[in-house]
């Protein structure tokens, strides 16, 4: 039987580097600068992140999520969420390592997916991370309910036309290609009459009409879109995985997506505690130091034992992800994990809030962005309240109703068949008084 909460030294070492790393080299690039993740570095920033990109494949850390056919280490998701969770501290640490979103997950269907002159096109300079992609997929009317979809992909010769429009496309400003979900049979079920197309970014008719940030980000600037897509010509080669596989690749994406982003929370979050803990410690009253007052104690508390089940339950996930190489197969824990994951963000960098006051409030503290990113975190990938749904209704498959009037913990019931069971055992004792 194996059962071990402990990481081997060689691995545990490579962490410990990598937290070194992220803490002394990478974090001061989200002080000078923030925002530009996602954007082709200028020829002064290559000089800086190229040589620490270089340490990170030396060290053979480098999209440690795909397998070396593709450049990556092959080390799955259990392996990959440790790292993580180190990664999740600094908004330019994915980038440094290969495994920012949504690059993984567009990478990963491509890898699945795609064809071997698809690969070479796509696949290998976003792993390069020369490039990077945009996901297309909701849409303003419908949100990311995929039956609601109005955008159309029509054949016309040897290519596909698509029409229509797309919202919260996220790095469409800087992205080299998108991945455009879109209806081409809307006579049949959405689940198979929806296909997926790699629409290089530069393609007329692919219309940027604005671009859309979050809540405290100028109106029309931001690093997502809303997207018009009109008489956008595309090959046929540039269809992803076959006509009418686009639910099936999307599951596939959404799913890396969904666990992936929890991962990084645990770090984002203990973050958030870090401080918490230090400002307690730091910050004096009257008569002593937060640290000495119980509702700041049981913010704490309550922090460490939240962070702590979460970290658990993500690991566990990313376990059995590995185990089954199937992300289906575990599809009720990555949705229960999802839902989780932006009340543990919230909780936590709210209560940080609190412990620093004013100071907590003000834009000089990050934890404003936290809760922000709390609540994108609730939308990301689904909405919180239908993955609930999809935990309830896997988690009722293995339960059936009862046939009787009661239920079968009914003490009385259960007290009759316990009797029953017993009855010759009861009569001797009877007998005997």
């Amino acid at each position: 039987m194996a059962w071990d909460f402990e990481t081997e030294p060689e691995l545990q070492e490579k962490l410990d580097w990598a937290a070194a790393l992220v803490r002394e080299e990478v974090e001061p690039l989200d002080m000078l600068w923030p925002g530009l993740e996602f954007t082709p570095p200028s020829d002064e920033l290559r000089t800086i992140i190229d040589p620490l990109k270089a340490e990170v494949r030396r060290q053979k850390l480098w999209a440690t999520h795909l397998g070396p056919e593709l450049g990556g280490e092959g080390y799955g998701q259990l392996k990959l969420s440790l790292l993580n969770e180190i990664l999740g501290r600094s908004s330019w640490a994915p980038i440094i390592f290969g495994c920012q979103a949504p690059d993984t997950g567009n990478a990963e269907i491509i890898a699945h997916y795609g064809t071997p002159e698809q690969k070479e096109r796509y696949l290998r300079p976003l792993l390069d991370g020369e490039l990077f992609s945009c996901y297309s997929m909701t849409e303003p009317h419908g949100g990311s309910d995929p039956t609601l979809f109005k955008t159309r992909a029509e054949r016309d010769g040897d290519e596909w036309v698509i029409n229509g429009w797309k919202y919260f496309s996220s790095n469409a400003p800087t992205a080299a290609f998108l991945i455009v979900m879109a209806v081409t049979n809307p006579e049949i079920s959405a689940y198979q009459g929806m296909s997926m197309f790699l629409v290089p970014s530069d393609t007329p008719g692919v219309n940027i009409v604005r671009n859309v940030g979050l809540g405290g980000e100028p109106l029309g600037e931001g690093s997502h879109a809303l997207i018009h897509y009109e008489n956008v010509r595309v090959p046929a080669e540039g269809l992803l995985g076959g006509e009418g596989q686009a639910f099936a690749i999307a599951q596939t994406r959404l799913g890396g997506g969904r666990i992936h982003h929890a991962m990084r929370t645990i770090g984002l979050a203990g973050k958030a505690l870090d401080m918490m803990c230090e400002r307690a410690l730091s910050r004096e009253t009257k008569d002593g130091i937060l640290a000495d007052k119980q509702f700041v104690q049981g913010f704490i508390a309550d922090s460490y034992a939240q962070l702590t089940q979460f970290r658990m339950f993500v690991l566990y996930t990313a376990w059995t992800i590995d185990k089954h190489n199937d992300y289906r197969k575990v599809r009720k824990d990555i949705a229960a994990v999802k839902v989780l994951m932006p009340g543990v963000l919230h909780d936590i960098a709210w209560r940080a809030i609190q412990i620093h006051g004013a100071l907590g409030v003000s834009n000089e503290m990050p934890f404003h962005q936290m809760l922000l990113g709390a609540s994108v975190m609730g939308l990301a990938d689904g909405p919180t309240e239908v993955h609930k749904m999809t935990v309830a209704r896997q988690v009722l498959r293995d339960y059936k109703p009862t046939d009787d009037l009661w239920p079968t913990g009914h003490l009385p019931k259960r007290l009759a068949a316990a009797k029953a069971k017993f009855a010759d055992h009861l009569e001797l004792e009877v007998g005997n008084l």
